[in-house]
């Protein structure tokens, strides 16, 4: 568990970016559009998901899985795993979320293809 006292902000070491998919709806039809910058990049912690956790999760691609831990608010809390989440030029899919701490944190997991 993560508090307050165990992560300081110099720990906060990436920046992420929140993308989302553009839909547009003309009462008719839906249409999905790009991923678009969704608001400025946020201070992130990484850490890269080992190979024995995604070898039990029977994960057989070659993917990049990790977890970024970003501070709570209500931007970072409506954070949805249909958005994208890019760092140092990796789009990843978030795959899971969760708070941690009670409105302190935020922990992403997400998947990056890495033989793209």
């Amino acid at each position: 568990m993560v508090s307050n006292r165990d992560l300081r902000w110099s720990d906060l070491d990436r920046q992420v970016q929140v993308r989302r998919r553009e839909t547009s709806d003309d009462g008719f039809t839906s249409a999905a559009g790009d991923f678009e910058d969704l608001g400025a990049p946020v201070r992130a912690r990484r850490t890269d998901v080992s190979d024995a956790e995604r070898w039990r999760a029977g994960e057989v691609a070659a993917s990049v899985m990790a977890r970024f831990l970003v501070r709570w608010s209500p931007f970072t809390a409506a954070i949805t795993p249909k958005d994208r989440l890019t760092c140092e030029g990796q789009d990843f899919a978030i795959i899971g979320l969760k708070e941690v701490a009670r409105r302190r944190w935020i922990e992403i997991t997400g998947s990056a293809r890495a033989d793209l």
